[in-house]
């Protein structure tokens, strides 16, 4: 692709830009939430879009409720950038709206569930594709659309089953998750480890009006939620060296938002989230068991195992508390100056004309299966900070941005890995 190439695309997207917003409407107005979350109905939908554009159209389901869609076209290299978006959205309660849930336009805003999470953004990679098949240009690279299923509840209908079945090949990927906040743009390139712990606690049941003769299990275990956050909670992270630069980043993104000082502390030491909170049967008795679920998240570049360890001992130390659950994983994170950051990065700041920020996730989703599975990821899409709210909405502008970055990726990709490769080889 030349330059001249990259400004037919871009053109392609703002003259047809109309249509695009129209494909956008047409996917908000399919019900996809999840649970039950079946995208039968939008899987057909969009095989009948593709069907008017020469590129291999798959579907593929372990589920026939929850089908897949894999999209492949060839490019004039031996290289797969992946794209890769959701179809299922949270569940919406239309009483709540002052919008439609599936789908209405306002001027310069499209209302809907999904709108930018993320039926905006898969409206905008399809326009990619048409942008291609339209103006008859050859990619740089192959190019490979995964439109997966039941992401929003972690299933493994979606992502899961395609990676266990090796059909996502690619030597990079794209996420078209939203990734802006309050007007400033970023992209992720780092997720968080996180350490999900079941505490449970044990007691002695007494009457109410005799405490004394029992043993509270809420007490006991409240006493161990407050230990584990007065221990653990203010600790100092040990950061790898390598994650520094997306720290750094990441406080600048969150600033505005909550402060310097908040948004380092939110790096910069484990949060730990008191999630669920059960025990007691009335109020008059005192309570013989007790339950809670804790939620803590870790920066990139932590070793979750080595904390864990140090919980479970803190744990031991409280009387009649035991562990009853855990589940944990390790952040990842790509290297602030790779290719596919800084191809995802120039191309959105060339199209925003703005500051995109390098930053970590403050949460964990597919980037980390694919990161984990050998796919150098991150997530990128133009949108708005409604994601999940009433009244979700995205911008005419953010659409087209989006398409308008996922046409031209592919050059600013190849270009990004061929001056990599060049470097090291002087190296």
């Amino acid at each position: 692709m030349t330059t001249t190439e990259s400004d037919k695309l871009e053109a392609y997207v703002a003259d047809y830009r109309e249509e695009l917003i129209d494909l956008a409407l047409d996917l908000l107005s399919v019900d996809t939430a999840n649970p039950p979350g079946h995208t039968r109905e939008i899987v057909s939908l969009l095989e009948k879009y593709l069907s008017q554009f020469p590129v291999d159209v798959e579907r593929f389901a372990i589920d026939p409720a929850k089908p897949n869609l894999l999209v492949t076209v060839p490019g004039t290299s031996d290289r797969t950038l992946l794209y890769n978006g959701h179809l299922d959205t949270v569940p919406f309660d239309a009483d709540t709206w002052t919008f439609n849930p599936l789908g209405e336009r306002t001027d310069d805003r499209l209302y809907g569930r999904g709108a930018t999470d993320m039926k905006g953004p898969v409206a905008a990679m399809l326009f990619a594709i048409r942008a291609f098949a339209e103006t008859e240009i050859e990619p740089p690279v192959s190019l490979l659309f995964a439109f997966v299923s039941d992401e929003e509840v972690g299933g493994d209908a979606g992502l899961p089953a395609l990676l266990e079945a090796d059909r996502l090949e690619a030597d990079a990927c794209v996420i078209g998750e939203p990734t802006c906040e309050e007007g400033r743009h970023s992209v992720t390139v780092a997720d968080r480890g996180s350490i999900w712990l079941t505490l449970e606690a044990t007691g002695e049941a007494a009457h109410g009006s005799r405490p004394v003769f029992g043993e509270n299990a809420i007490d006991r275990l409240y006493d161990a939620v407050t230990t584990l956050r007065e221990r653990f909670g203010t600790q100092q992270l040990e950061i790898d060296p390598a994650i520094e630069p997306i720290l750094d980043e990441s406080i600048a993104f969150y600033e505005p938002m909550m402060g310097a000082d908040t948004a380092r502390k939110l790096f910069e030491t484990p949060t730990i989230n008191l999630g669920v909170f059960k025990g007691g049967d009335a109020i008059n008795s005192v309570p013989r068991a007790a339950r809670a679920e804790i939620d803590i998240r870790l920066t990139a570049g932590v070793r979750t195992p080595d904390l864990l360890s140090r919980i479970q001992e803190c744990v031991a130390d409280c009387e009649g508390i035991t562990v009853a659950d855990v589940s944990w994983s390790v952040g990842t994170a790509e290297p602030i100056d790779s290719p596919i950051v800084e191809a995802v990065a120039s191309s959105a700041e060339t199209t925003i004309g703005e500051r995109v920020y390098r930053r970590s996730a403050t949460g964990g989703g597919d980037a980390k299966k694919l990161r984990n599975a050998g796919v150098p990821t991150v997530e990128f899409a133009f949108g708005t900070d409604t994601v999940h709210a009433v009244d979700e909405y995205t911008t005419v502008d953010a659409l087209v941005g989006n398409a308008t970055v996922y046409a031209r990726l592919p050059e600013v990709w190849a270009t990004a890995i061929d001056e990599t490769e060049a470097s090291d080889s002087c190296d």
